[in-house]
């Protein structure tokens, strides 16, 4: 049953571009689309690539995110039982190769778990309706073009989003 008082928009923020932090974006509005609220997210700076049709830039990093649980998605039950970032110094993930080991390693589990690729759930995203809107003044600042986008990505100022988002549950990442 839905509260009188609830907001019946939600708007985010999202400003990193990175995978893992991709994922919290799309799933918090396509969880709030299923619930009938009007979502809006709003892309800014390294955020872009979140919308780009090319997303190998959207990678995993363990560097400077201790919090993060890296273990080998293969392998038998005592090797996918060691937390890497625990064991390895942080110095290891600086080497050539590592990122994308991890990041190949997010994408394994992601899979094995029967979770949705980005490119998948920003398309449930759209279909669901909810409204994406690349920062206009970025994409300029960072070179993009608008082909360099997916389909019904909208391009506006940070002043327009307000004025949009006014009434809006908001959340900045």
């Amino acid at each position: 049953m839905k509260n009188k008082n609830e907001p019946s928009q939600f708007s985010l923020i999202q400003t990193k571009g990175s995978l893992d932090w991709a994922y919290p974006a799309f799933i918090l509005a396509s969880t709030a689309a299923t619930m009938d609220k009007e979502v809006t997210l709003f892309f800014s700076f390294y955020g872009l690539e979140c919308l780009l049709k090319d997303t190998r830039r959207l990678r995993v990093s363990p560097i400077g995110n201790p919090a993060m649980r890296i273990k080998s998605p293969v392998g038998p039950a005592w090797l996918k039982a060691i937390d890497w970032n625990i064991v390895l110094p942080s110095i290891i993930w600086t080497l050539p190769g590592a990122e994308r080991l991890a990041t190949w390693g997010f994408n394994k589990q992601l899979e094995q778990q029967g979770q949705v690729s980005i490119e998948a759930l920003r398309e449930i995203c759209l279909e669901l309706g909810v409204k994406m809107t690349a920062c206009q003044m970025t994409v300029d600042l960072m070179g993009y073009e608008a082909s360099d986008f997916i389909e019904g990505v909208e391009f506006a100022g940070a002043a327009t989003y307000f004025a949009q988002t006014a009434e809006s549950q908001n959340l900045l990442i």
